[in-house]
């Protein structure tokens, strides 16, 4: 593009480079920027590789067009084609878009299909639980038992089962075991240990996406009997009412209830489906301690953190920002970085700006440790404040 800029003696005032997908409109922040530039006249013309690189979606098309529209946007060049303030080149970049966008769609409905029936073929798309091995057959992967650890994972149900261990009884019965190790050749954390046992996969069934209700009947082989997984559910249950296991409430004490100034807390709910299984959902709600008659509504945990998260976005960029980043914070976003630019490389992506708080923020409340999540919410100004699932910063009335 540079060679035909030359060629041409184009005038190139600046570069820009995103690696952003130009799927979902308002989401790049470059593109973003260009809009803005162009509409202050800082230039008036658009070089770039393709249409398709400047909008696949309706929003950013329609933004381009309406700045052609208002004279702000006088020429947009790609390598092949040239489109101006013209009726006939601008319906063009129109339907080149929309030819972009709806390639983009139709790919996501044969990746969904796909995955579909692979789900009903009965093989899971997705990396195989511990005690299995993913392995590949005919173009299609497959699940296979790993012969040296699938007995460790039945040994596990059974001692729940039979013996009425807990999951931290579990954890020192395999403290000394160096079979049993995680995929980083680590030990098995207290949360693997549940996680494992509240697994259907172990008996031959997986819902997918999760949380979905869509169940189906896997091809591979199983560890344990649907007997054995129903039991050792009863007895997870049981222990979950003990002291021992009570439950960790991810926003405990970050949250009172904008209405009245009382606290929320967080319950769980146990719902069952029409499958036949059950599945437990957390909620918060006002504790009515200082207004009995308080009609805050409960709040899905789900909601409740997408809100945060749009919170954390909306303030860090603020000079009044009420992040409070100290070195523990900083160097945890440090070592995240430089995962995320590891994990990247590896797929041939290559970014070298830091992670914002607010993409650390979500990785910790969806990935971290319960530790690394109380940090996180921490370094927020508390409490925070919610009405009708949204977030404040300060009690309403």
């Amino acid at each position: 593009m540079q060679e035909l800029a030359d060629r041409e003696r184009l005038n190139i005032v600046e570069v820009k480079k995103e690696s952003h997908s130009a799927k979902i409109s308002g989401t790049r922040p470059l593109f973003l920027e260009i809009l803005k530039e162009i509409n202050l006249e800082r230039y008036n013309a658009i070089l770039s590789w393709s249409p398709d690189r400047l909008s696949r979606n309706a929003g950013d098309l329609g933004s381009l067009v309406d700045l052609m529209d208002r004279k702000k946007l006088v020429h947009i060049k790609t390598y092949s084609q040239s489109f101006t303030d013209n009726p006939n080149e601008k319906f063009l970049l129109m339907i080149l878009c929309s030819q972009a966008k709806l390639e983009n769609d139709n790919r996501s409905l044969h990746v969904q299909r796909g995955i579909r029936n692979k789900c009903e073929q009965g093989w899971r798309p997705c990396p195989a639980p511990l005690g299995y091995i993913n392995y590949s057959h005919e173009g299609t992967k497959k699940v296979m038992l790993d012969k040296e650890v699938a007995p460790y994972i039945k040994e596990l149900f059974e001692l729940v089962a039979h013996a009425n261990y807990s999951g931290r009884d579990l954890r020192e019965h395999l403290k000394e075991d160096k079979n049993l190790r995680d995929l980083t050749n680590k030990k098995i954390p207290l949360s693997m240990i549940y996680s494992t046992l509240k697994n259907p996969f172990y008996y031959g069934e997986f819902e997918y996406p999760r949380g979905s209700g869509k169940w189906y009947k896997g091809k591979h082989p199983s560890i344990v009997e649907k007997w054995l997984f129903d039991v050792v559910q009863r007895k997870l249950i049981t222990c979950k009412k003990s002291k021992r296991g009570s439950t960790f409430f991810i926003f405990k004490h970050t949250f009172k209830c904008a209405y009245c100034g009382a606290n929320f807390v967080g319950e769980q709910k146990e719902k069952s489906l029409k499958s036949g299984k059950r599945r437990i959902y957390t909620y918060y709600r006002c504790s009515r301690q200082i207004d009995p008659n308080c009609q805050e509504p409960y709040v899905n945990e789900n909601e409740l953190i997408g809100e945060l998260i749009n919170y954390v976005g909306l303030i860090e960029n603020k000079k009044d920002s009420n992040l409070h980043l100290n070195s523990k914070i900083r160097g945890r976003m440090e070592k995240y970085t430089k995962l995320r630019e590891s994990l990247l490389a590896s797929k041939e992506v290559y970014i070298s700006d830091k992670v914002t708080f607010t993409e650390y923020f979500k990785y910790i409340i969806y990935n971290g440790a319960n530790e690394e999540k109380q940090e996180a919410i921490e370094t927020l100004k508390l409490p925070l404040f919610i009405h009708n699932k949204t977030v404040y910063t300060h009690p309403l009335g």
